[in-house]
């Protein structure tokens, strides 16, 4: 008996041990990791929009020795059932299915919410979730609107919450490095930043206003936006591509490279902002441009792009994605992945880092987990101790508000001019209509 109490012993102090330094033992699982000592040091964890995205990032979250899952919110009950089944195969508690996310936010043993819901639930989210005294992951975009990122970040600061957008490149280490050699003048001075990505999407057709299906709250998933009819061809990834609860593809996914363009050319808020494009290539329901070129000139002297091609994916640089700088002394490629290439002012390549998407190491519960780990750990050692995020919310505003811009830009048909100092546009009635929203009765006030 008092051998196997000093075995006992033994174990759970090695087991404590292992916590302290973020090891994980051999021959645990991250199923059975979370129920050794120290597990009470977990962050609990509330997920709001599981289907898909939302689906992939609570799994990650999930995955961590250091992290529990406790619910599944969403307004689509089969989507949460798919999420509870999936996360219950990885951590040994089940989580708890609401429709309602602020039932979660009630909560106290809930330290994180993380928002995967459509774009136009974003920052409210995040500033009830603040409210609430929660911390925030949250997905790109910052925002549906200019006004919503400032009162996001305003939030944050206001509650003393930690709040993370999720532009996860932030955190790779190729590219964390491939950022630190052009500060460094691997290519000289950096003046201009192409960022781009195509695909081939198909139409989306016209829809046809039907009942609610019965798996789905509808006016709930609508929440802050002013209501419109269901039709059949909005959820669950149209949304997107209408302007009443998504933002386009510039936001969808400009939002990511821009945000790199802006880290490598050391810039904030830009002094001017142009734009054009439309819906070219299908007659349908489709509002946001399928087709669009942002351009943002800066007062340091440098120029960015963004194009955008919902319906033709013609590779630039042979990738679908990326941004490419274009210095004094030669030019760098960020592709999609965790690498990049250097060439020099004759085209010749000078220097190539390959790295994959996945990891390997003995931190991790699970040595195949994708890149995206790492920003969720430093999210998490943001709360616990104080290290600096990766990708704040002031910075991931800033980024965001660089695509907002350009489709303000767009939809109100002029060259904006912009105050360097605020971001915010100068001069301009009409383009300062799409600086904020309208929202359905009662919500505005949930935001204040």
């Amino acid at each position: 008996m008092i051998n196997k109490r000093r075995s006992f012993i033994k174990k759970t102090a090695i087991s404590a041990s292992a916590v302290a330094i973020g090891g994980v033992l051999p021959g645990f699982s991250a199923k059975s990791y979370a129920s050794i000592l120290g597990s009470n040091e977990r962050l609990k964890v509330a997920t709001m929009g599981v289907n898909s995205r939302g689906h992939a990032v609570g799994s990650n979250f999930a995955k961590q020795p250091n992290c529990e899952v406790l619910y599944s919110c969403d307004v689509d009950s089969r989507a949460s059932e798919k999420f509870i089944s999936s996360i219950a195969k990885i951590q040994d508690r089940k989580p708890k299915h609401v429709t309602d996310f602020r039932k979660a936010l009630e909560d106290k043993e809930v330290d994180i919410l993380i928002v995967a819901a459509p774009d136009h639930w974003h920052a409210p989210a995040a500033i009830m979730a603040c409210k609430a005294g929660k911390h925030v992951y949250l997905e790109k975009p910052a925002s549906h609107n200019p006004r919503e990122g400032e009162l996001a970040v305003a939030a944050a600061k206001k509650y003393n919450r930690v709040v993370q957008m999720g532009n996860q490149r932030r955190s790779w280490p190729n590219v964390i490095t491939a950022i630190t050699e052009l500060k460094n003048g691997i290519i000289g001075r950096p003046y201009f930043a192409k960022t781009w990505y195509s695909n081939n999407r198909p139409s989306i057709g016209i829809g046809k206003v039907t009942e609610v299906p019965s798996w789905l709250d509808y006016d709930l998933w609508q929440g802050p936006a002013p209501r419109e009819a269901f039709r059949d061809n909005i959820v669950h990834y149209n949304w997107h591509w209408f302007w009443n609860w998504g933002t386009g593809e510039a936001l969808n996914n400009g939002t990511h490279f821009v945000d790199l363009a802006r880290w490598g050319l050391g810039v904030e808020y830009p002094t001017k902002v142009s734009s054009n494009g439309g819906r070219y290539r299908y007659e349908d329901d489709w509002e946001t441009p399928d087709t669009q070129v942002i351009n943002l000139e800066f007062p340091n002297n440098t120029l960015m792009t963004w194009e955008g091609r919902s319906c033709n994916g013609r590779s630039v640089e042979g990738v679908g994605v990326g941004v490419v700088f274009y210095g004094e002394d030669g030019s760098m490629v960020i592709e999609g992945g965790n690498s990049y290439k250097v060439y020099d002012l004759n085209n010749k390549l000078i220097k190539e880092v390959s790295g994959s998407r996945q990891i390997s190491t003995a931190n991790l519960s699970d040595p195949s987990q994708d890149l995206d780990v790492l920003h969720i750990q430093n999210l998490f050692d943001a709360i616990r101790k104080g290290t600096p995020l990766n990708s704040d919310i002031t910075g991931g505003h800033k980024s965001t508000l660089l695509v907002q811009l350009g489709n303000i830009a767009l939809r109100s048909n002029s060259a904006l001019n912009i105050d360097p100092q605020t971001g915010h546009i100068l001069n301009n009635k009409e383009a300062m209509k799409y600086w904020s929203r309208v929202y359905a009765p009662g919500w505005e006030n949930l935001l204040s």
